[in-house]
Formats: structure tokens, C-alpha cells, sequence
């Protein structure tokens, strides 16, 4: 402890700059100018949230010395580990802190357990353990390290903590590359706040002066502070930014855990399919998933249930939208097809499509379609609506029935299931006749979304004007049909 009268040698973290106090000061001695909802296409799956960034403090200094309801401890199996952040942890905490950790009996990789802090400021220390990495198992490691951030956090939640301070859970002894770590804490972070923001009130980065260049250069990709900055930093996250937990997604996992050991899944309805399952040994790990042709030739015989059948979707999807963030899709972005605007009457997201700006015969189509996945995957997460503008398209722009239908089939369910409403504007005898055909014959459940839009006026009564960026040829085009009252609507400058 202190001597009575010193100054205390710990940091109160209410005393700490937050993440979004520099650079906002630096935006108002710029006089920058925020970015408009206009000048937005795209959105990111990590989307400027001032509330999360106010939890959010990155500090450079000793995590044992600051002063909230929990610090983390990083060590090995036996929670004996000597790396500074251990070091500095038991000397601050006093001789306790051993004792205590005796009686917990180690922990294992991507576990957490907590202790009282003793001698430190902070109440309580959670200890986790973070995995070895080798490159041959990278993505266990990914997985391991993801847990120890996520059951911290999930710790603190239980414990109704009001803050914590993190180290940085990968030590190099266990070799773990610190730029891919980083990005797993992060977005971890990130989605836990997203999901339970209200339990934590502060979480801290505490780094070295070898860390914090990194976490400086990450942290804006998954905390922006503007949505100048969101956008700036879209193009930079990584091709795997987890599901909806920040948990790392594998595609194809080639051997999975069985429920039930030595019963084929959906037995009763696969009675046809036993002679094709494998089985090495009899215990319960060992049960193989079969390789990717022959649940193609399933298919096509209908002999797959429908739970494999959608397992088998999910992993086709999730192929598809890692490429779609890993490729440059940056030519089919400039073409203001599809863009995101503003909300309907029911607070839906409105989803732009502009028929014109799609030029079908110049364009890589595959990359179109990766383009649509890229956009759509974390708008499709709730309920949307999509406003197609057939406006003054022509042959050239017309998307092929056989695009449509492959689209439909890779896409997501909840693409699907979310969808609202097909607003389809300035339609022609001849689309309305091609949708009918399309919807009733090719693709199901899709004919009673669609609305046929004659006017603008029809558009905003579902659509409130000031939320929808509209082309300006729109614009013109209703205002010729339909009289010039609709041109008083201002256009958006962008399109």
C-alpha cells in the first residue's frame, strides 16, 4: 500500500483520455466537415456507434495499476506464468494473490477465473490463458484466443462489474502475431458491447509502447469515431471479421462433434444416406462430414434432409462472402448500382438499386454479385426494404433471369426472410410480365413483396422523401410522366 500522505502510484480510470477525446478535438481545429448520408454506399459491418466509443479507453501503461473493478491477468495453465504483466500484477497485489490461485487448480486455454485483487486497486483480477500459436493450427489458436476475451467479458458481465482493464492477452512467449491477436480482441470487444453495451460502462486497452502503434491503427477500424472514418477504414478490415459474436467462422470444417456418438444426425430421415456416412472408430469425435462433391451428387439425388441441405448452403454462402471481402470490388462500387439510404415508415433500412447504372454487358457479373453479398450481409441482418428504379433502363441494363436465380440461391435465408417489401418503380409492361414469370415459375415467396411503383407520389407514402437519395434522371423522368410538382424533391448530389 501507499504510505499515508504519498501520492498513490495508481491511475483512476475516469482520469484517462477516451478514444474518441483526441480526435475529436483535432476534428473541430480542422473545421472538417462530417460526411453526409448522402455520400454513403456502404456501410460497415463495425458502424460509428458514439456510445460504444465513449466505453472505450486505449492507454499505455502498466494494467496493474489501474484503478477499476477488474484488471486481466494473462499467464499459462497453471497460472504460474513469469511475463511482466504477471510480474507486475503479483507485486502490486501482495502475497495473497498466491495463495489464492492455489485453490483454483490452473485453468485451462480460453478459460477465465477471477480472484479478489488484494493489495490493488482494482477489486477484482480475472485470469485467463491464451493459446500457443503455430501456423499449422491457426485457426484452434484464433478460436482459443477469441475465448479468453469473450469469457472475460462474459465474467464481468455475471459479476455486474462496471469497468475492465485489458492486457494484452497474447504474451510473446506464446508467439501469437500481434496484429492478428489485435483483431480478434477488438472485434470481440466490439460485438460484445454491441450486444450487452449496457452491463460495462468502461473497457480499457492497457499496452506497452510495442503495442500501442498497433492497437492506434486497428482500433479505428472497429471503433470509428466519425463516419468519415468508418468509411476510411472499410476497405482495411480483414477478409474474416467473425459472426455476430466476433467468434473467428471456418467455412469448411472437415470433421465436426456429433451430438449424439455413433448416430448419424436425422437418422430416422436419412435411412437412404447410411451406406455414404463414414465413421473412424466409434468414439464421439470421431464422425467425418464427407467431402463437398459428394454432398453435391446428395443433392441432386434428394437424398440430403433438410437440415444438411441447409448446413450445406451456410458453408456455400460464407465461401462466397470471404471473397467477396477479400476481393477489390472498388470499379463495381463506382457505378452507384447499390447504395444504402435512409429509413422507411416502419424504421426499416431502405436499399437502393439503380437499374440504369448497371451497364449487365460491360461488367463482370460474378463481381457484381460479389458486391451485392459484401453490401447486403450485415444489412440483412434486420428488416429491410429495397427500392429498385427500372427508370429509363434498356436492353444493356436488364439483369439475366439466370443471374436472379443465382443470386436467390446463395444468398443467406435471412436475406430472404428479412426482405419487407420490393418497391419496383417506373416499371414496363414488359418487366411487370418478366417479374410474374420470375416469381411465380423460378424463385418462391417473393411475388407477395413486390410492389409495382407507377409515381413517386406511391413511393413516398410508403418512403418519406428526405429519407431516399433519388438519381436525378428519376427525378426528371417522373416530373415529365407525372407533372413537375415531384422536382421540388431535391436530389441527391452523388448520383
Amino acid at each position: 500500500m501507499d504510505p499515508l500522505g504519498a501520492p498513490s502510484q495508481f491511475v483512476d480510470i475516469d482520469t484517462l483520455p477516451g478514444w474518441t477525446d483526441a480526435y475529436e478535438a483535432k476534428q473541430l481545429d480542422s473545421h472538417q466537415n462530417p460526411v453526409g448520408k448522402a455520400q454513403v454506399d456502404v456501410r460497415s459491418p463495425f458502424p460509428y456507434r458514439k456510445d460504444i466509443n465513449e466505453k472505450i479507453i486505449l492507454w499505455k501503461g502498466d494494467v496493474a495499476l489501474l484503478n477499476c473493478t477488474a484488471i486481466v491477468n494473462t499467464s499459462n495453465e497453471s497460472l504460474t506464468d513469469k511475463n511482466p504483466v504477471s510480474e507486475s500484477i503479483f507485486m502490486h497485489a501482495g502475497p495473497d494473490l498466491k495463495d489464492e490461485l492455489q485453490k483454483l487448480k490452473g485453468c485451462r486455454t480460453g478459460e477465465a477465473k477471477l480472484t479478489k485483487g488484494f493489495n490493488l486497486a482494482a477489486r477484482f483480477i480475472i485470469h485467463t490463458v491464451g493459446p500457443k500459436y503455430k501456423s499449422r493450427y491457426r485457426t484452434a489458436a484464433e478460436s482459443s484466443l477469441y475465448s479468453c476475451y469473450r469469457n472475460v467479458l462474459q465474467l464481468a458481465k455475471e459479476q455486474a462489474m462496471c469497468s475492465v482493464g485489458f492486457c494484452v492477452v497474447n504474451s510473446l512467449k506464446r508467439c501469437y502475431p500481434l496484429e492478428d491477436a489485435t483483431h480478434i480482441a477488438l472485434r470481440t470487444v466490439r460485438r460484445f458491447l454491441e450486444i450487452h453495451g449496457e452491463t460495462l460502462e468502461k473497457v480499457v486497452f492497457a499496452v506497452s509502447e510495442l503495442e500501442e502503434a498497433t492497437y492506434q491503427k486497428l482500433l479505428p477500424l472497429y471503433f470509428p469515431r466519425s463516419l468519415e472514418e468508418e468509411i476510411q477504414s472499410l476497405p482495411y478490415l480483414p477478409a474474416d471479421i467473425g459472426n455476430a459474436e466476433g467468434e473467428p467462422v471456418v467455412p469448411e470444417r472437415q470433421i465436426r462433434i456429433t451430438e449424439k456418438p455413433g448416430v448419424p444426425d436425422d437418422a430416422s430421415d436419412e435411412e437412404g444416406l447410411e451406406a455414404d456416412l463414414s465413421f473412424i472408430g466409434s468414439h464421439a469425435f470421431a464422425r467425418m462430414e464427407g467431402d463437398v462433391d459428394k454432398q453435391r451428387r446428395l443433392i441432386l439425388q434428394g437424398q440430403l434432409s433438410e437440415a444438411a441441405l441447409q448446413k450445406q448452403h451456410q458453408r456455400n454462402y460464407n465461401r462466397w462472402l470471404c471473397q467477396a471481402r477479400a476481393e477489390d470490388l472498388s470499379d463495381i462500387a463506382s457505378l452507384k448500382a447499390l447504395y444504402q439510404t435512409g429509413v422507411d415508415n416502419c424504421g426499416r433500412t431502405v436499399m437502393v438499386v439503380v437499374g440504369r447504372n448497371i451497364p449487365v454487358t460491360l461488367i463482370d457479373m460474378e463481381k457484381a454479385l460479389l458486391y451485392f453479398i459484401h453490401v447486403m450481409d450485415h444489412i440483412a441482418v434486420k428488416e429491410y426494404v429495397l427500392v429498385y428504379f427500372h427508370t429509363l433502363t434498356n436492353d444493356y441494363n436488364q439483369l439475366d433471369s439466370n443471374f436472379l436465380k443465382k443470386l436467390y440461391d446463395i444468398v443467406d435465408a435471412k436475406y430472404k426472410r428479412n426482405l419487407k417489401a420490393l418497391y419496383f418503380v417506373h416499371p414496363t409492361f414488359r418487366s411487370k410480365v418478366s417479374a410474374w414469370f420470375f416469381t411465380t415459375f423460378t424463385v418462391s415467396g417473393l411475388k407477395d413483396k413486390i410492389h409495382y411503383v407507377e409515381s413517386l407520389q406511391q413511393l413516398f407514402a410508403a418512403i418519406p422523401p428526405e429519407q431516399i437519395d433519388l438519381p436525378p434522371f428519376v427525378l426528371e423522368y417522373d416530373a415529365r410522366e407525372n407533372g413537375p410538382y415531384y422536382s421540388s424533391y431535391p436530389p441527391s448530389p452523388d448520383l
